[in-house]
């Protein structure tokens, strides 16, 4: 029941979120006091904490993969300074880095659910880039094992790979994001979000689009990131 919509930049650019109303105007800015090593995504839960991916890892080569977890900023905050950090590896990470036919450990997307997270990774493999799996580890703070779940195939080409992922807050429907098109998941049971049925809305614009997040259960606002002549954009997407 909130008009603020929390965003932040990616790899490059300044510890700090953003409070951006519907029409893109930019009205409170929070540090964070941590580094920016490649934050991709943000997450909350129903205790009003939020949580920072900072799991982006283009090489496939990073040992400092985590998740920042703190109280979701009030009007006046302008520093988050008490910050739990959650740590963690993949399973089936066997080399760091990985082999170019093994490049299936970047991550951009990521969800709170039932006490846990669900990080949805972003494949580097030629011809595979719309592979995705899915790993769950605990929402509290620690350093943990990301084991693998299940997995997913959107497509073979880059417009294919996930950058990013949310869940409605009845836990009913998942959406995941790639340039091409948002790919919506229902009917599943527990987290076998894949085993239920799905539903693809494919795209007319194909800019870089980084960011999804259910508005409710029916509907999702996407953001695109600025570049390649493109400009920063956010879309509000009616889903069945």
């Amino acid at each position: 029941n909130s008009s603020t919509i929390w965003m932040l930049n990616d790899s490059g650019n300044k510890a700090k979120i953003y409070a951006v109303n519907k029409k893109g105007t930019i009205k409170q800015t929070v540090q964070i006091k941590a580094k920016n090593h490649d934050w991709e995504d943000l997450t909350s839960d129903s205790k009003n904490n939020l949580y920072i991916g900072d799991f982006g890892n283009n090489l496939n080569d990073r040992k400092n993969l985590k998740i920042l977890k703190f109280k979701q900023p009030q009007l006046k905050d302008t520093k988050i300074k008490d910050i739990a950090y959650i740590t963690f590896k993949y399973e089936d990470q066997k080399n760091t880095p990985s082999k170019k036919k093994n490049m299936y450990f970047d991550c951009e997307a990521f969800f709170y659910f039932n006490n846990a997270l669900y990080l949805f990774t972003k494949s580097r493999v030629k011809n595979n880039y719309g592979k995705t799996t899915v790993y769950k580890i605990p929402a509290t703070q620690g350093d943990y094992v990301a084991k693998p779940i299940d997995s997913f195939f959107t497509g073979k080409d880059l417009e294919h790979w996930i950058t990013s992922a949310d869940i409605s807050e009845n836990g009913k429907k998942v959406a995941l994001l790639t340039q091409q098109a948002v790919w919506v998941f229902q009917d599943f049971k527990g987290d076998a979000f894949f085993n239920g049925t799905h539903k693809v809305y494919p795209f007319k614009d194909k800019n870089q689009k980084e960011a999804v997040c259910f508005k409710d259960k029916n509907t999702l606002f996407i953001t695109s990131e600025k570049g390649h002549d493109k400009s920063s954009k956010l879309y509000q997407l009616h889903i069945d």
